[in-house]
């Protein structure tokens, strides 16, 4: 927990009773107006404490401490949270140094799929599993499951394959949304022709630089060669510099690492693996770029009071390809899982994995789930309205990001690592290749 919110954990727990009736010793305060009932079915855990790991810092912790806040009030639950930018590295670390923590937000399934092979997660409760079944389809809970067993639930989710751009600037410019590829290679060409570079990016990322550019190729070679060969791919039935593969990456290559088209108020395109992808898509907001494809989590990193919305400061549309019908999404998430295996651990657990949650914290700011039970009307933004209609419909062809699906010495290490190598100079050929090299045998 960070020194804000633990400062106002300090204030609160001046009360002496709670209006859930928690004594002054025993943890967290409720909050004055909290409506207890509620969390009742997660039963009462005074004086306990349940460490979380993740990721997500700055607002995003707030957002989600905020929306727990209640929970961890009426069940005396501390629930005491830690955001790293290096998570993904740290990790391990931690693990390893017998420090681990009693759950952690895992940013990828093959991450989390290591700590269970390693025998470190523990399976998800009953109770966990039963909301599992209720709240996701049998792929998306397929992603925390190893060997049968399932260890957690997705938590966040994102659509990934969204291009956010000025609905002022296309309209100034008499430029429509793009339905095919053609159509958005004919927009880039137009922009790029008025002295505007088209496209702005940046792939800066602490221990995880990189992620943005295999987003990229990602999203091509799943609409380029369809679910079939994108499945083969991550699972590495074929090869990762497979011929299909170069061809992805090269249409990639042919916007980001072209100077014409790159990189939209920031300079050459090289320039992007110094910006933080955080600030990457800020250039559209003052015309000096067009386009900045990049998932609908985006929409909470816009400065603050940028309006969102087909006729407001920004927008977005999903990434097309060579069928205007055709609805190819490639998206993530983040999946919770567990070291401990205590009451008040499995409690929390199995907060997280309810549609109450979900809804809750979505009514906060921006925030996407897959799980069934939530209900679009609750999205902060259009675009996360729009994420949510599209995870729900059974018509769209979803995929998970496929280097959080590799093996993650893969997919967080070398892939990332190449696409750094290949923005900076590097051949495709060289970097596909390097990355085939590095898969672990089994």
């Amino acid at each position: 927990m960070r020194f804000g919110a633990g400062l106002a954990l300090a204030v609160i727990t001046l009360a002496v009773v709670t209006a859930c009736g928690v004594p002054q010793d025993s943890g967290p305060r409720s909050h004055p107006t909290a409506d207890c009932a509620p969390y009742a079915r997660y039963g009462k855990h005074p004086g306990t404490e349940v460490t979380v790991y993740a990721e997500n810092r700055d607002r995003e912790a707030d957002l989600f401490e905020e929306t727990w806040a209640d929970f961890a009030a009426c069940t005396g639950i501390d629930v005491q949270y830690e955001g790293d930018g290096e998570f993904e590295a740290q990790i391990q670390v931690r693990v390893d140094g017998g420090n681990a923590p009693d759950m952690a937000f895992f940013p990828q399934p093959g991450l989390l799929e290591r700590f269970a092979r390693a025998g470190k997660l523990k399976p998800a409760s009953a109770g966990v599993a039963a909301l599992a079944e209720q709240g996701w389809p049998a792929d998306w809970n397929g992603y925390a499951t190893v060997d049968g067993t399932l260890y957690g639930t997705p938590l966040v989710a994102n659509v990934k394959s969204f291009v956010w751009y000025s609905p002022k600037f296309f309209r100034d410019r008499g430029l429509g949304v793009p339905r095919t590829w053609t159509e958005l290679m004919a927009v880039t060409e137009k922009v790029a022709a008025s002295g505007v570079k088209p496209w702005c990016a940046g792939i800066e990322s602490a221990e995880a630089t990189g992620w943005p550019v295999t987003d990229w190729i990602e999203d091509v070679l799943l609409r380029q060669q369809g679910t079939h060969v994108y499945d083969q791919w991550v699972a590495h039935e074929i090869p990762f510099d497979d011929p299909r593969v170069i061809k992805a990456m090269d249409t990639v290559g042919s916007i980001l690492k072209n100077d014409r088209y790159a990189n939209g108020g920031f300079g050459a395109a090289r320039s992007m693996a110094s910006i933080s992808f955080q600030e990457a898509g800020t250039p559209v907001l003052s015309g000096d770029c067009a386009m900045h494809r990049q998932a609908s989590f985006y929409a909470d990193m816009w400065p603050k009071g940028t309006e969102i919305g087909p006729d407001k400061d920004v927008y977005a549309f999903l990434l097309p390809g060579d069928d205007p019908a055709g609805r190819p999404v490639l998206g993530g998430g983040v999946f919770t899982a567990a070291f401990a295996d205590r009451p008040e651990v499995r409690a929390f657990q199995e907060y997280l994995a309810s549609a109450d949650f979900a809804n809750a914290r979505m009514r906060k700011g921006p925030f996407v789930s897959a799980n069934r039970g939530v209900d679009p009307a609750n999205a902060a933004t259009p675009v996360d309205r729009l994420s949510i209609q599209l995870l729900q419909d059974p018509h769209t062809q979803f995929r998970f990001d496929g280097s959080d699906l590799m093996p993650a010495s893969v997919g967080a290490g070398t892939f990332w690592k190449g696409a750094v190598d290949w923005i900076g100079g590097a051949s495709t050929r060289q970097v596909a290749e390097s990355v085939e090299r590095s898969w672990p045998s089994r």
